[in-house]
């Protein structure tokens, strides 16, 4: 494991040391798609300095093509070596903040979002913003069709047929640095989860989009797929990206107090409301696709009703039950997000709603520990329990009529973003699916 870079000189100095010749500039699209450009490490130097410059009108929800010259620099602090790549002249990455021709930060780049949403953290006394993300996904034996691996359940050994392809991913996360906590195959035939230990958003935005590579190169290594499509098989549980999340200042928790019957802080109840109060307008980039909505539905564990709870795990947001000493572990989990996110505009999107609770003293309501799937729709009005957004076009609606979506993203960002998933929404509903034809055919 090499240890964590501080500055470009770090970097020259373990470039020389692991025989590196290329480094690969990574960065995002605004749905998330992972970017990337190879250079030689003579053109480091300049790169820091510089920057490499591209075309941005080649990337989804960047510039327009008579504003196209963008900036890539990296960032020697995400300096890693990729450990699939071979060992002689070997390859390393680092991913990049983009900026204007002019020196000024792009505000496309959903590096920048994240960064400006944890300046507003750091301006209302909070020092960290800790998230935990855990990441679901399917191996199949190509990208063409779901096809299984195994029939294997929940913390299944016998009929896991993945256990050496998740041993090796973590072999691989944790040479390049990335803590693993533990890993095991997840509900549904041919599913599995490595959950990563937490770390504060931004490297954690970084290590998601590193770890969603290194699942998919091992994957290949072993002549199988790995998917984070977030319903890619009817009939069984998708996958989700449950993201638990606390604020720190200092080293203290903001979120835990001793007095309380739940051991939350006001300022995590608060925090907790915010996300309640304004989970339908963010939920456009929690759940950005299509296929997302397929899994929000109730049955398969993935949550729909907007309510709190400490075990009930039917909830939106479950609160992890306190341990004596572990006053640091205390924090929220946010149940409904996907693996198919874009992690940079996910975690400022729940930050940034999580702040406005704070800021403008949101009472969260008492928690409901019963299971809201077999409440009638009479008993969760009863208890004021809403509803996510039950498609696309339905949270794109959402999205246009709240504030913080345009608040956190900036006035680039939501534009790009709205006008692409109305795009998709539109290619979506004017196709015929095979369902139709079996459903319809037959009898009209």
């Amino acid at each position: 494991m090499l240890n964590k870079p501080r500055d470009k000189k770090d970097v020259m100095e373990l470039i020389k040391a692991h025989d590196v010749m290329f480094v690969k500039l990574w960065f995002t699209d605004v749905l998330g798609q992972l970017k990337s450009f190879t250079i030689h490490v003579d053109e480091l130097e300049v790169a820091f300095e510089e920057g490499m410059g591209f075309d941005g009108s080649s990337i989804q929800g960047f510039a327009r093509i008579d504003e196209s010259d963008m900036v890539a620099i990296p960032d020697p602090t995400t300096f890693i070596i990729l450990p699939w790549r071979p060992k002689e002249k070997t390859v390393a990455r680092m991913f990049c903040d983009i900026y204007e021709p002019t020196g000024s930060p792009y505000k496309g780049d959903p590096r920048y979002v994240l960064k400006k949403a944890l300046e507003k953290m750091q301006e209302m006394g909070f020092t960290n913003f800790f998230v935990g993300p855990e990441l679901e996904f399917f191996y199949f034996k190509s990208p063409n069709n779901p096809e299984i691996l195994d029939q294997g359940g929940y913390f299944d050994y016998s009929l896991d047929a993945a256990e050496d392809l998740r041993r090796d991913t973590i072999l691989a996360l944790e040479a390049m640095g990335i803590r693993v906590e533990y890993s095991h195959h997840e509900v549904a035939p041919s599913q599995h989860e490595i959950d990563l230990r937490y770390a504060n958003a931004l490297d954690m935005a970084d290590i998601v989009m590193t770890y969603k590579v290194t699942v998919k190169e091992i994957a290949q290594k072993y002549g199988v797929y790995a998917t984070f499509m977030p319903k890619p098989i009817f009939g069984v549980n998708g996958s989700g990206m449950h993201t638990h999340q606390s604020l720190f200042i200092g080293d203290k928790n903001a979120f835990f107090d001793p007095q309380d019957p739940y051991h939350l802080s006001d300022i995590a109840k608060q925090y907790t409301a915010g996300i309640l109060n304004h989970i339908r307008e963010i939920t456009l980039v929690l759940n950005q696709w299509v296929n997302s909505y397929k899994r929000l539905v109730p049955g398969y564990e993935a949550p729909v009703y907007i309510c709190w709870a400490r075990r009930n795990r039917s909830a939106l947001i479950r609160v992890p039950m306190y341990k004596p000493g572990k006053e640091k572990a205390t924090r929220i989990e946010l149940r409904s997000p996907d693996p198919g996110c874009n992690p940079y505009l996910a975690f400022a999107a729940m930050l940034w709603a999580g702040l406005k609770g704070i800021q403008n003293k949101y009472t969260l309501p008492e928690p409901v520990e019963l299971d809201v799937y077999h409440l009638t729709p009479e008993e969760r009005k009863k208890l004021g329990i809403k509803e996510l957004p039950g498609s696309l076009y339905e949270a794109i609606e959402e999205a246009e009529k709240g504030t913080v979506l345009r608040e956190v993203l900036g006035e680039h960002i939501y534009n790009q973003l709205i006008t692409n998933k109305k795009l998709e929404w539109d290619d979506y509903r004017i196709r015929v699916f095979e369902y139709e034809i079996e459903k319809y055919l037959p009898v009209l």
